[in-house]
């Protein structure tokens, strides 16, 4: 090889290696900071695995429900968004349900209408409603003390009634009996009339038992108007009897 040739050769690997080495250090440094965010494949491969754990066939608001969380994690309708449901959220699911507990309390205005409404739903003081009811419990225990003194006033008088009862039971008896009595002695007088044996739902036997009974109503009647008569001369006589005394 030429001599002059070769100190430029060597030259030039001398500088290609200077450069190399100038330029791959900060390539290093570059490469040593760099990291790999592979934390959304991993949450998606989570939940991929996770969904494929479930073999309920549930929908997704189901299956939280079933396993004791929030059943919408976003809302869904306008109705999620409500101070009423987010409460609900909350008392049923504390923390985790991401509720801030904060809406939990009534506002001013809410405590303020909650007042007015007490104010008219209930307006009177504890007192008041104490010596309320302390009025209508007495009132409750007079009625009853009143109606167990009428049970009682009854109860005295039970036999008495039992008696009157079983008066007007054999009263209704005998009248019963004597109508009876009385129904049989016609037939029996109208059998005699004709001499024979007659059907008693004859034309003629009914056209005689009528008659007979014609005839009985009217000496009944006759016998009632001279008894009343003899009970008015009773009384007349007893009056003159009482006037002569006295004079």
């Amino acid at each position: 090889m030429n001599l002059s040739i070769r100190p430029n050769f060597i030259r030039c690997n001398l500088l290609a290696s200077l450069r190399k080495y100038a330029t791959t250090s900060p390539e290093i440094e570059q490469n040593e900071q760099v990291f790999i965010d592979d934390t959304d494949d991993v949450q998606a491969r989570e939940a991929e695995i996770e969904k494929k754990r479930n073999k309920s066939k549930l929908s997704p608001a189901h299956y939280n429900l079933v396993n004791g969380r929030r059943p919408f994690e976003t809302p869904k309708s306008t109705a999620h968004l409500t101070v009423k449901y987010n409460r609900k959220m909350y008392g049923t699911y504390g923390v985790s349900s991401g509720v801030n507990p904060s809406i939990c309390w009534p506002t001013k205005a809410e405590i303020q209408e909650k007042q007015e409404y007490e104010a008219v739903a209930y307006p009177y003081t504890i007192r008041e409603m104490i010596d309320a009811a302390a009025a209508k419990r007495k009132e409750e225990q007079a009625r009853i003390a009143e109606r167990d003194r009428e049970v009682a006033a009854k109860f005295e008088k039970l036999d008495q009634w039992k008696k009157e009862l079983n008066a007007k039971i054999a009263k209704k008896t005998a009248e019963v009996q004597a109508a009876k009595l009385k129904k049989e002695r016609l037939v029996e007088e109208v059998r005699r009339h004709f001499g024979f044996t007659l059907d008693p739902r004859d034309e003629r036997f009914q056209e005689m038992l009528a008659k007979r009974e014609k005839e009985q109503k009217k000496k009944e009647k006759q016998a009632r108007m001279e008894a009343k008569e003899k009970l008015m001369l009773a009384k007349l006589q007893q009056k003159n009897v009482a006037l002569n005394e006295k004079s």
